[in-house]
């Protein structure tokens, strides 16, 4: 009996098929031969079709399955403080009470996606190699490093305002597409997008008069507080501290009242140099 060996490449296969067909003369050579002739030809190119569809099949059932293996992360806002998240990348998610994101513990190396459902203002890292998108129930938004937030819930199906930068918002259903840049809002209504200026100067600050931050690094904690305060700055004095995990929350603290805190919970000393805080174990 004929054994026919897998190999890795189909070429391989098919050349091998033909030669041995050829060796035993089963391929049809002429049209003279007689008609049994051209029935074994015809058999053996069925054969070899049906070794074929063996093959492929057999590449099929030992693929790996094409499916999604990344590990997800859900961040859930019950609270009416707002959670304060550092993503992968360095972009900060501030999400706002009855809210949930959804984000791979990895980002793609050419997107950053996440998903949104509720409330939260992001302010995005800026990567040009690697889109940033935010899926929501109705829309699409996209954007490279901006700073905005969103609203997505069953109350208010979607609005967004853009602090700075700029944002590309498309609607799922439709070919709408919108590009909306600081100062102005996009809101979905009777299923399409309408952008006004936004009314409300201190549209964002709501996000920050009360945050917590939830088994946070100290070092994305205080960048956080950094990024919020004109004046004193606070630093540590080793990377290692940097590291230590932090739960805690501020509401409208002071940079020295923030740093007193972070020194009582890890038992550190604060030391004062021009306008930063240094604190030390």
């Amino acid at each position: 009996m004929m054994e026919i060996k897998k190999k890795t490449k189909t070429d391989e296969v098919w050349e091998r098929l033909y030669a041995r067909f050829e060796k035993d003369n089963l391929l049809a050579e002429t049209k003279k031969r007689k008609p049994r002739r051209y029935i074994l030809g015809w058999g053996a190119v069925a054969a070899a079709m049906i070794v074929g569809v063996v093959f492929a099949l057999t590449l099929w059932r030992t693929s790996p399955p094409d499916v999604d293996t990344r590990n997800f992360v859900t961040q859930e806002n019950q609270e009416a403080a707002t959670l304060v998240k550092t993503l992968e990348d360095g972009s900060v998610v501030y999400l706002a009470q009855a809210s949930t994101l959804q984000y791979p513990e990895h980002f793609d190396t050419d997107r950053r996606e996440v998903n949104l459902q509720g409330e939260a203002f992001f302010d995005v890292a800026k990567r040009p190699e690697q889109t940033f998108l935010i899926d929501t129930e109705k829309v699409r938004v996209e954007v490279l490093g901006t700073a905005f937030d969103v609203r997505s819930n069953e109350k208010n199906p979607f609005s967004l305002s853009v602090l700075r930068g700029k944002v590309k918002v498309s609607l799922k259903q439709g070919n709408q597409t919108l590009y909306v840049g600081a100062g102005e809002t996009v809101i979905l209504q009777n299923d399409g997008l309408q952008i006004s200026t936004t009314k409300y100067s201190g549209h964002f600050d709501r996000y920050t008069k009360n945050i917590r931050f939830k088994d946070e690094c100290l070092e994305d904690v205080l960048r956080v507080v950094n990024m919020e305060s004109s004046g004193r700055q606070i630093e540590t004095l080793s990377p290692a501290l940097g590291k230590k995990r932090l739960t805690v929350e501020f509401s409208d603290n002071s940079p020295e009242s923030v740093a007193e805190l972070i020194c009582w919970t890890f038992n550190l000393k604060c030391a004062r140099e021009g306008n930063k805080l240094i604190l030390s174990e």
